[in-house]
């Protein structure tokens, strides 16, 4: 069976993992999966196991396991301490050369070769996609691609690549504000990081963003493109815009101060 994603989910940063009283109630609220990114190496694998045993029916996914920096044997011994659960999503990508190093060379065949050892069941796999090539691999080898900082443009472009039978589950950053000046504040304090790296902004140039759009923190029409910004009624729009576009699941990230209301607002507005 396919692992269950929900039409919804919430995506953290490293730092900003939920506790298991946080998880217990983001399952309560309805979201179907929660995602816990931004680590390094396989240190998450513990906080998985943790909130696992907080919850009782949400999904837990890494998104996602640097295959230059965890090993894929760790990854096997955690997924066997864990095969009493169907809840547990692993996510895998190839990261970025900024931050990998030298050691980043043919980072298609890494994935492959990382499928390859990694003894995980196919529907228990997420592959971190954004062009082509890796998110056909994603639907030959996985059953979920996870596209990050993508449009609800994207999502239609990649459920036309990888067909049906895969689960897509974009990510969606989201900031609960109605300022315009403030919410792309916020969005562009987020999106600084993203900007210097090369895989994001290759992806947006394929999509129909410009350079002058990546200049000076992101222009107004590529922030507003990649951050959903407003009332909580309007951000959920733009959710349900991605699965218009053929997405199964959207991990939805808040950006900004007190996210667990603006979770809460948002579940009672995609309710």
């Amino acid at each position: 069976m396919t692992v269950e994603l929900g039409r919804f989910g919430v995506w953290t940063m490293a730092g900003s993992w939920p506790t298991g009283a946080e998880a217990a109630e983001l399952e309560s609220l309805g979201f179907g999966a929660l995602w816990l990114g931004g680590s390094p190496d396989g240190s998450v694998l513990g906080t998985v196991e943790a909130l696992l045993g907080a919850t009782e029916r949400i999904t837990v996914a890494t998104g996602i396991l640097n295959v230059w920096s965890t090993p894929a044997q760790e990854v096997n011994e955690r997924y066997r301490d864990l095969a009493w659960t169907d809840r547990f999503l692993v996510g895998i990508g190839a990261g970025h050369r900024e931050i990998v190093g030298e050691v980043y060379q043919s980072p298609y065949q890494k994935l492959v070769h990382y499928l390859d050892e990694l003894d995980v069941p196919r529907d228990r796999l997420a592959l971190a996609a954004l062009g082509p090539r890796v998110l056909q691999l994603a639907a030959a080898r996985t059953s979920v691609a996870h596209p990050y900082l993508v449009t609800p443009e994207h999502t239609a472009l990649a459920r036309e690549t990888v067909g049906a039978g895969v689960l897509l589950a974009p990510e969606q950053h989201v900031v609960l504000e109605s300022s315009p000046g403030e919410a792309r504040a916020l969005a562009r304090q987020a999106l600084e990081f993203y900007l210097g790296l090369t895989n994001y902004t290759n992806n947006w140039l394929r999509n129909g963003f410009t350079e002058d759009d990546l200049a000076d923190g992101g222009s107004d029409r590529l922030v507003d493109a990649l951050v959903a910004w407003g009332t909580p009624e309007r951000v959920a729009s733009r959710l349900r815009e991605h699965h218009d576009a053929g997405a199964d699941h959207v991990a939805v990230q808040v950006i900004g101060p007190d996210r667990e209301r603006a979770y809460r607002e948002l579940a009672a507005a995609l309710a």
